[in-house]
């Protein structure tokens, strides 16, 4: 099976609205996330802590779609843990997600680094599995809602990710992972995860 939908497909991020156009990947297509061109410029901020809020050890609840892009309606349910320590300050973190589920186990490893110059984050991803971290996603958030691009290969073809992180609380959060294969006039969701902070997790409240 193919990495993306093996892997990959399982979360790209774990897990922002603009993407720098001088990404690699999505320069080798020619194509920018829809989003980028249409936003109206804003005062520049320090997002170097905006992950300080899942510092610590959450229950992590996850739904993926058996076979993205194909047509599927079979969603397979997962359940365990997610911990996410702090690095260099707060300007980087490693997240390490363990759920099992009747389909299985998965594992996942996410480094997020921030990019104080861009004011952006990017998240790379690995699985026990493969054993190495892929392309990253980049983004950031805005108005306590993160959204991260990338452009992936998936049989062949260019697919547009988007990994979204919302309802953002003191004890709780959302990730939805959604494929584009027509430049982000659609979407369609395959990974969703809800994640609930476990008593003896820490964290430092909502993100701004």
């Amino acid at each position: 099976m193919h990495p993306l939908t093996h892997a990959r497909a399982r979360l790209i991020a774990f897990g922002l609205a603009a993407v720098a156009p001088s990404l690699p990947a999505i320069a080798e297509t020619g194509r920018a996330p829809p989003a980028a061109a249409a936003r109206a410029p804003t005062a520049e901020r320090d997002g170097s802590h905006d992950f300080d809020f899942e510092i610590g050890t959450w229950k992590t609840r996850v739904k993926r779609l058996k076979a993205p892009l194909t047509g599927s309606t079979t969603w397979l349910e997962y359940e365990g843990t997610t911990a996410v320590r702090k690095v260099w300050g707060g300007r980087a973190n490693l997240v390490e997600l363990d759920v099992t589920g009747p389909a299985g186990r998965i594992e996942l490893l996410s480094l997020r680094l921030y990019n104080p110059e861009a004011r952006q984050w990017s998240l790379s991803v690995a699985s026990v599995r493969g054993g190495t971290l892929g392309p990253p996603a980049v983004g950031e958030f805005r108005n306590g809602r993160g959204e991260f691009y990338s452009m992936e290969t998936m049989d062949g073809r260019s697919v547009l990710v988007r990994f979204v992180i919302s309802d953002v609380t003191a004890d709780s959060c959302r990730f939805e992972q959604a494929f584009s294969v027509d430049g982000g006039k659609t979407w369609e969701v395959n990974w969703v995860a809800v994640d609930t902070r476990t008593k003896d997790g820490a964290g430092s409240g909502a993100v701004r």
